[in-house]
């Protein structure tokens, strides 16, 4: 084949490479150009759904990052703190009707009261006389008083000091005063809000509330 003959052939097939190549670059840069057109969406996939946040978003987060814990309540009702009181074991009971006379009418006193010191190391007994000749019992030099601890199965005494003695009120008793004696309650063994009797010879006061 002469050159002529060759260069007639080759040009052609030359032009058709290059057009084909022109033709690819082109559609290349359609598709990049529609890509780039395509509206981006602002919401998450469907099948992707953001997990939960556990916390509440700082209105700083988008600047900082920071984070605020959820609130939690933290006030009680008023219900729960009236349950809460009515099962505290301080609150007594009042005395029945049958014991305001019985005590009155058969040992001439009233008024009987326990209380806890603010120290704990002593329990005072008080009471007040209306009829001195039935009390007398209460204060007898040969009587020795006790106080009971049902839970603790505790007795304690009354202490006795070198110099004054008993810490009781002994000797003649008058009508409508107070009179009391102590009981040591070394080791706390009686608490407030306790149940105790008080036993003086023959005679008993049980269920006395500790206040």
């Amino acid at each position: 084949m002469s050159y002529t003959g060759a260069r007639a052939v080759v040009l052609p097939l030359v032009g058709l490479m290059l057009s084909a190549v022109v033709a690819s670059a082109s559609a290349a840069q359609a598709d990049s150009l529609a890509d780039e057109a395509k509206p981006v969406s602002s919401e998450p996939a469907a099948s992707n759904p953001a997990p939960t946040d556990p916390v509440i978003a700082n209105p700083l987060r988008g600047r900082s990052g920071l984070t605020l814990p959820r609130a939690t309540p933290r006030a009680a009702s008023k219900a729960s703190v009236a349950r809460r009181n009515q099962a505290s074991p301080y609150h007594g009971m009042k005395v029945s009707e049958k014991a305001r006379t019985y005590y009155p009418a058969a040992w001439g006193v009233d008024r009987l009261r326990v209380s806890y010191t603010s120290s704990g190391n002593l329990i005072r007994f008080s009471y007040r006389i209306t009829e001195p000749k039935l009390a007398k019992a209460l204060g007898d030099h040969e009587a020795t008083p006790y106080l009971f601890a049902p839970r603790t199965n505790a007795m304690l005494q009354v202490p006795t000091m070198e110099k004054i003695g008993q810490l009781r009120q002994l000797g003649t008793v008058e009508a409508n005063k107070d009179y009391w004696m102590v009981f040591s309650n070394k080791g706390n063994l009686v608490r407030p809000g306790e149940r105790v009797n008080i036993i003086i010879g023959k005679f008993h006061a049980d269920g006395l509330l500790v206040e």
